[in-house]
């Protein structure tokens, strides 16, 4: 058997070249590259490994893969989340490892890892790790505890992560390199691996099989659904007078929405879609109710209250999709789960049909040739989207208010936005207006990260989404809309996109707090506290608005800024900024205290049950009323004519 001799840091970056995807026919390398920030834990270790790879590159030596490509970010956890996005703007079929020193280097990419595996999208963590030998222990940042000799910070990794190992022995990383990409590379079970290194263990030395570096292909499988499951969930479409399909993130990533808008226009099945969905049809076609749930629209949720069968597909089924389960309110409804996780699939009582969106909804129009739903059912559902696109119409229109509306804003970005540029967001008030108000028009225009909805993500996220459009050849804008609030917290990826020369257009949307949790705070009684940004008074913080100059912090870490005043100048600066070949910052105030139009749907947010302030006291009355409609759908699911005559 022929070897090679590589420090266990170097073979793992080969072995990671060596890794392809192949789906529907299509192959391509799995890992687009690593991010890395260094520090004593890994400098010399991958951090050598993949310096050598380069200069290997630059010179032109012979190799059998191409070199894993370098990128440097400016904190740990902004790195994870371009990752993550990357991977999710293609649709799960390639990946970024990311790297960290030991301690706070590994510790900060933590909150990405939760937002990887919650949105269950694939990254590759390599923290450094302390000694394996433990011959200088304690070493700088190293955790000490006196009942666990073993335990390391990077253990935090653990339940956060789809697959946890630590390198102790050369012998061990081929077993758990292979274990780390199959999962990565499962639909299924991907999310965030961590592979945690200790850094003498990644300069050590060892005899590796040449077969270790050989190319691998991993088949991402289509599963097809059970003959007899398909039998049930057919049953019990046919039998529905009020259907209602609500598409999820899944219908995107198996490259379904085709499928789905057969399925749609051949029976005549409305759509609805969650945050991760939405996209799944053109906001104008006829059978799409546009948004569902908490930040759903009228006309979604006004179908889902009414509805005796709920379709979901690719859907977790989160609190804001089912409004804390109020939404669906039909006292008979029974469900239909089709998810290629039977986890998701046997949500809410369902009738499940795992398998591949994609084959499913193939399945199911074949299935269903010549039957459709009740035509007064499809006319009043294409009617209520269109009053409730009419109201979007009315929100984006300009009014004479000295500071316009973030729902204007929002507006003049839709509009201006070409239909295969893409909307990147995460937290705030945004994502809710986004999900009602966004006409998407194409599959990948909406990037919202809403399964963990982390502030910071934004422009992390933005950069990711644009290196992968990049790398794919798509030529599309990247707008990343963000508040004060996120931006304060994670803006240092701004200098990664200039180093890298990659655009986005940053619209950075100042209403000086958090204007979603401000919102939320009122309607639950705490009058808004603490959710202002203003300077301290002898009685709180309540004093003048603090004179932080955000755009000048954006040009100060290399961005491009435009100022705008009121809404003429933000549609002027944002021709201006899709005209630029530099990342750009738009900055504009919004005045917080003008809500976008909503629904009436509920949100389960616990309100304080005793209270001396006579606000939360009638926020709790309201709250009671509330948690009166929920519901637990636990009902069983109807039995299928042939199951009756057994």
């Amino acid at each position: 058997m022929s070897t090679t001799r590589l420090t266990v840091a170097q073979a793992t970056i080969r072995f990671l070249e060596a890794q392809h995807v192949e789906r529907d026919g299509e192959r391509h390398p799995f890992f687009a590259g690593c991010w890395g920030i260094f520090g004593h834990g890994n400098v010399a270790g991958l951090g050598e490994a993949l310096l050598e790879r380069e200069v290997l590159r630059n010179e032109g030596g012979p190799t059998d893969h191409e070199p894993l490509r370098y990128f440097q970010g400016r904190n740990e956890q902004a790195m994870v989340h371009a990752a993550v996005a990357y991977a999710r703007h293609r649709d799960r079929m390639r990946a970024f490892a990311v790297t960290a020193s030991v301690g706070p280097g590994a510790t900060n990419m933590v909150t990405g890892a939760a937002l990887a595996t919650i949105n269950r999208l694939p990254v590759l963590l390599l923290p450094g790790d302390t000694f394996a030998t433990r011959v200088a222990n304690p070493v700088l940042q190293e955790l000490e505890d006196p009942a666990n000799g073993d335990l390391s910070v990077n253990d935090v990794f653990r339940p956060v992560s789809r697959y946890f190992d630590r390198i102790e022995r050369p012998e061990q990383l081929p077993s758990a390199l292979l274990r780390a990409v199959r999962v990565l590379t499962d639909p299924v079970e991907t999310g965030a691996v961590t592979l945690a290194m200790p850094q003498d263990v990644q300069a050590e030395a060892h005899d590796w099989p040449d077969e270790l570096f050989a190319t691998r292909t991993w088949h991402v499988a289509r599963p097809l659904p059970e003959p007899d499951a398909l039998s049930r969930v057919v049953a019990a479409i046919r039998r529905a007078e009020r259907p209602l399909i609500v598409s999820g993130g899944g219908t995107i990533y198996a490259g379904a929405d085709r499928a789905l808008r057969a399925l749609a226009e051949a029976t005549g099945l409305p759509v609805a879609e969650t945050q991760a969905g939405k996209g799944s049809l053109p906001f104008d076609h006829p059978r799409s109710v546009g948004a569902i749930g908490s930040t759903g629209t009228t006309a979604a949720n006004a179908l889902a209250a009414e509805a005796d069968l709920v379709i979901g597909v690719g859907t977790r089924y989160s609190d804001f999709t089912t409004a804390s389960r109020t939404v669906f309110a039909h006292p008979d409804v029974q469900f239909v789960n089709l998810n290629v996780a039977a986890f998701d699939a046997h949500k809410l009582s369902a009738i499940p049909l795992v398998a591949d969106a994609l084959r499913g909804l193939e399945a199911l129009t074949e299935q269903l040739a010549g039957w459709t739903t009740d035509a007064d059912h499809t006319a009043r559902a294409t009617q209520l989207a269109a009053e409730w696109d009419a109201i979007v119409t009315s929100a984006y229109q300009r009014d004479e208010r000295p500071l316009p509306a973030q729902s204007q804003v929002l507006g003049v970005v839709n509009e201006l936005s070409a239909p295969a540029d893409v909307v990147v967001c995460a937290a705030g008030s945004m994502p809710g207006d986004l999900h009602k108000l966004w006409r998407t028009r194409d599959r990948k225009g909406y990037h919202v990260e809403y399964g963990f909805s982390c502030m910071g993500y934004e422009i992390a996220g933005g950069l990711g989404v644009a290196m992968a459009a990049d790398d794919a050849g798509e030529d599309r804008d990247v707008f990343v809309m963000v508040g004060d609030g996120s931006y304060l917290m994670m803006n240092t990826e701004l200098v990664t996109a200039v180093q890298e020369d990659r655009k986005i257009i940053v619209v950075l949307v100042q209403n000086h707090g958090f204007a979603s949790i401000g919102a939320l705070s009122e309607s639950l009684g705490s009058q808004r506290f603490g959710t202002r940004y203003r300077a301290r008074t002898g009685s709180g913080l309540d004093g003048d608005i603090l004179p932080v100059d955000l755009a000048a912090n954006a040009a100060s870490l290399g961005a491009d800024v435009i100022v705008a005043r009121d809404i003429d100048e933000f549609r002027d600066a944002i021709i201006r900024a899709q005209a630029a070949t530099r990342t750009t910052v738009v900055h504009v105030e919004t005045d917080p205290m003008i809500p976008a139009p909503d629904s009436p749907a509920w949100w389960d947010v616990p309100v304080s049950e005793v209270s001396g302030l006579e606000s939360t006291q009638q926020a709790r009355i309201v709250y009671d009323r509330h948690k009166q409609h929920q519901r637990p759908h636990l009902a069983t699911p109807a039995p299928t004519p042939e199951e009756n005559d057994r």
